[in-house]
This record gives structure tokens, sequence and C-alpha cells, in this order.
């Protein structure tokens, strides 16, 4: 299989921190990964558009022909695939939490930081925003309060002591925010903490650039 991503882009960097997990686990999916490089415009290139006409990574190809487009898509395919240390656990409940939390870290502060790092900051250059950013910034400390209420009992990661896909979302929307020069969350203790002993991991240390 190949996985062909860009480092600094949320989403990629989401599948990316995935396979590192898994790895630390002792599952070595055996993904080989393809720089597009999205700034010098690769993405739309004929060749990238063949294996995904929206122009968009990650992309996995899982067979000749045969590809996965969408980041949670390819994370949920790879849980399948190698169901032998699951970062999503094993009973119902625990799997529908976590996709619950993941699902929400996603939409309500992930998706969030990365609309604000292209309206303060866009490495596309596109115009910014400032409208858009205020209601952003209004807009998050709510989502941070539910993040850090789980926090708040000391445990080390959003779902406890192992990571979770919550954490892994999470910090694919930090690292494009410092990738943006943006910091929307120094002021929180809780997520502060979380941060630096979530980018202390083996697993990020091998795949944050930023």
């Amino acid at each position: 299989m190949k996985l062909y991503m860009v480092p600094a882009a949320p989403n990629p960097t989401k599948v990316m921190l995935y396979i590192a997990e898994r790895a630390e686990l002792g599952t070595d999916l055996g993904i080989e990964t393809v720089l597009v490089n999205t700034l010098k415009g690769e993405h739309k290139a004929p060749e990238h558009l063949a294996r995904n006409p929206f122009g968009t990574v990650p992309v996995l190809e899982v067979s000749e022909g045969e590809y996965l487009l969408e980041s949670l898509a390819i994370i949920q395919y790879l849980e399948d695939l190698f169901p032998g240390g699951s970062l999503l656990g094993t009973d119902p409940l625990t799997r529908g939490q976590a996709r619950d939390l993941e699902r929400i870290v996603e939409q309500k502060v992930a998706g969030p930081l990365s609309r604000y790092v292209h309206v303060t900051n866009s490495p596309f250059g596109l115009p910014a925003d400032p409208k858009a950013a205020a209601e952003i910034e209004a807009s998050l400390p709510l989502a941070f309060a539910y993040l850090e209420r789980f926090l708040a009992d000391g445990r080390p990661y959003l779902m406890g002591d192992q990571v979770s896909l919550a954490d892994i979302t999470l910090q694919s929307g930090c690292q494009f925010a410092r990738f943006g020069k943006v910091d929307l969350i120094s002021e929180r203790k809780l997520l502060k903490d979380w941060d630096d002993r979530y980018r202390a991991r083996p697993a990020s240390q091998r795949v944050l650039k930023f």
C-alpha cells in the first residue's frame, strides 16, 4: 500500500500519526509514503488527479487502481485490516466513545483550527478574513473546555492511558496551527500539557515536522 501525503497538512498528518502509533504498539502496516507537495501544486498534477479527482491528500492506494480518499475512512479500513492492537478498543461502547470523541475533536477543534490558519495566515496565500477569524475564536473556548473535562482527572490522553483517534486528530490540527504560526491553546494549561506530552511520544517525533 502507498499513502500519498504532505507532512504539515492535518488530514495526512492524522493518518501518518495513526500508522506511527500502530507501529509503537507492534503492528507494522507496511505502508510506503509518497510526498505530494501541495505548495508546488503537485496535488493538481494529472497523475494525482487520476488517483483523486478532488486533488486532495491523503490518498491510500490499497491496490492497483483502488484508492481511499478520506482520512477517517483510511484509518477505519486499516483498523479492520489489522485488528490486532486496534486504537479503537475492542468492546462496542469503547469503540463508539472513541469514534464519538474523534468526531467532536474534528468538527469542533481541529477543523476550525485549520480554517483559522487559512483566514489569518494561509500557506496558499488566501486573503485574510478577520470576521471569520473572530467567529472561530469565539467558538473554540466551549470546545476546549469540553476536552479539558476529560483531562481534569490527570489522565495523560483524552481517553485514558492510551492514545486514541481523538488525540491523533487533535494533534494533527495543532501541528497545522503551529505551521501557520497560530497559538490558541497556550492559555489552556491542561491542553498545553497534553500537547507537550503528546509531542514527546516516539510516534510524534517521527511524524511531526512543526
